[in-house]
C-alpha cells in the first residue's frame, strides 16, 4: 500500500501575510482613533471626525416637524459668512430695573470712542433719569421682569432685537445696573469684536441646582443630556445674536417647563436657556465662561455686593488678573472644574466687567478709575 500523501508547508512570500496584517491594524486604529480635520478622517468615517459630523450627521432619532425646520433654519443662521462692516461696534444693553447709577462711570469710559458703540437700556420697573448724554434716548419699550422668570430672557431677547436693527453692532454685551468695567475701552473693544467666539457661560451640573432642574416635559427636544447651566451675563457674536431671534422651539420649552416652583423645584430659564440653547446648536462656538466677573464665595442666594469700604486697587487688581475659570457642580461631590480663559489661544484675563456694585462706590471708583483701568 502506498503511504497517504502529505501537504507540504505554506512556502508563500511572508511579505504579503504581513502587508495584511499592517493594513488591518490601520483600518481598526483609524476607526477607533480618526484624525481629526483631515481627508483620511472623512474616508474612514469615523465618529470623533468633525468633517464626518458636518457632511454624514444622522439623527440619533426622528426629528419632530417643528424641530427639523428649527434645525434647517440654525443651519442657514451658521453658515451664512460672517457679516462685514466698514464700523463694527459692541452694543452695550443695560438690563435695570430703573436708575443706572454708574453712568458717570460708563461716561468716562465711553468717552472718544462714539463711532465704536451703542446704548440700550431696559427699565423694568421705572424709566430713569439719565445723567449722561450717551444714555439719552437710549431706553427701549420694556415690561416688568420678574426674578427667575421667563420674563428675565423676554427682556434679554428685547434688547438683542432693538440692537440688531443697527447692522454695525457686531457684538453684543448684557450688563446690569451694578456693573462696572475692568479695563479702558480700547481693550474691551479689541477684545471683543476680534474674538472668534461668543462669551456665554455654559457647564453641565448634576446636581440639584443644575441638571436637577430638568423637567421631562422638555423631551424629546431637550434632553437631560443636553440640559446645562450658567449665569445670564453673556457677551455674544451677531450671528449667535440672530440665532436667538430665530429660536422659538427651544424657547417655548424653556418658557412652559422651566419656572420656580414646577414639580417641586425651581428652575430659573435665564439660568439655563442661552447655555443649553448653544451647547446643542454650537458648543466650540462658545468660550464657556463669562467676561463679567462675579463673586459668589459668600455661599448665598445673590453674589457679594461691593461697598466703597472694598474698593481698593488691589480689589480690582485681583478680579482682573484672574486667567482661570472655575465651575463647581451643586452636588454632594463638589466637583470643581478649571480652565484657562484662552483668546485665539492666547492665555488672557477672563473678565472684562464687574458686578455687584453697591451705589455708594461710584466716588471712589471714578477717583480710581484712569489708574485701574490700566492696572496688570
Amino acid at each position: 500500500m502506498s503511504e497517504s500523501r502529505q501537504r507540504p508547508p505554506f512556502k508563500g512570500p511572508r511579505w504579503i501575510i504581513t502587508l495584511v496584517a499592517l493594513v488591518t491594524l490601520v483600518v481598526i486604529t483609524a476607526l477607533i482613533y480618526p484624525p481629526r480635520n483631515s481627508v483620511t478622517c472623512y474616508m474612514f468615517s469615523g465618529p470623533g471626525c468633525q468633517l464626518y459630523q458636518q457632511f454624514l450627521f444622522v439623527p440619533s432619532r426622528e426629528l419632530t416637524d417643528t424641530e427639523a425646520a428649527a434645525q434647517v433654519v440654525t443651519n442657514e443662521i451658521m453658515n451664512l459668512p460672517e457679516s462685514k462692516t466698514a464700523n463694527p461696534k459692541i452694543a452695550f444693553m443695560f438690563l435695570t430695573p430703573g436708575a443706572l447709577p454708574f453712568e458717570p462711570l460708563w461716561e468716562m469710559f465711553l468717552r472718544g470712542h462714539e463711532n465704536k458703540f451703542s446704548i440700550y437700556v431696559h427699565a423694568s420697573k421705572k424709566s430713569p433719569a439719565h445723567t449722561s448724554n450717551y444714555f439719552v434716548g437710549r431706553d427701549i419699550h420694556s415690561h416688568k421682569v420678574a426674578w427667575g422668570q421667563i420674563s428675565m430672557v423676554d427682556a434679554e431677547r428685547r434688547l438683542l432685537a432693538h440692537a440688531l436693527i443697527d447692522p454695525d453692532n457686531q457684538h453684543f454685551v448684557l450688563l446690569s445696573d451694578s456693573c462696572v468695567p475692568l479695563f479702558d475701552f480700547n481693550y474691551i473693544y479689541n477684545h471683543l469684536i476680534y474674538a472668534n467666539l461668543s462669551f456665554i457661560d455654559c457647564f453641565e451640573d448634576p446636581g440639584p441646582h443644575g441638571n436637577g432642574r430638568y423637567s421631562q416635559h422638555m423631551l424629546p427636544e431637550v434632553e437631560k443630556k443636553d440640559f446645562r447651566k450658567g449665569s445670564q451675563w453673556f457677551s455674544m457674536k451677531r450671528r449667535h445674536a440672530i440665532v436667538v431671534m430665530a429660536d422659538s422651539l427651544y424657547y417655548t420649552k424653556f418658557k412652559l417647563y422651566c419656572r420656580p416652583k414646577m414639580e417641586g423645584r425651581n428652575c430659573y430659564a435665564d439660568e439655563h436657556y442661552f447655555p443649553t440653547l448653544f451647547n446643542m446648536i454650537d458648543p466650540i462656538g462658545i468660550a464657556n465662561w463669562s467676561v463679567t466677573h462675579v463673586d459668589w464665595s459668600e455661599g448665598k442666594w445673590h453674589p457679594r455686593l461691593y461697598n466703597a469700604r472694598d474698593i481698593t486697587p488691589y480689589l480690582l487688581r485681583k478680579i482682573k488678573s484672574i486667567q482661570l475659570a472655575y465651575h463647581v457642580t451643586s452636588d454632594l461631590k463638589k466637583v470643581t472644574t478649571v480652565r484657562p480663559c484662552l483668546w485665539k489661544g492666547e492665555q488672557r484675563p477672563c473678565y472684562l466687567f464687574a458686578r455687584k456694585f453697591n451705589p455708594e462706590t461710584l466716588d471712589r471708583l471714578m477717583y480710581l478709575f484712569p489708574n485701574y483701568t490700566s492696572l496688570v
